[in-house]
């Protein structure tokens, strides 16, 4: 590999930051407002099944005991 110095490799990294598509500010609330809703379902989703099998342990349990 060829060595590069500081000076060209600042001039590769801003050719390359100019190459790049930001997102719009609609795109970036869009984003994440759908990233809040999905984690609130899966949290929701992940309490429900958590207690159901809480609730199938300490049943199995009480047989025992």
């Amino acid at each position: 590999m060829s060595k590069v110095t500081p000076g060209e490799f600042i001039r590769q990294v801003r050719a390359e930051t100019a190459k790049v598509t930001w997102p719009t500010r609609k795109e970036t609330v869009t984003t994440a407002v759908m990233v809040v809703i999905m984690t609130t379902l899966l949290a929701i989703f992940f309490f429900g099944v958590d207690s159901a099998f809480g609730a199938i342990v300490k049943f199995l349990l009480a047989l025992l005991g």
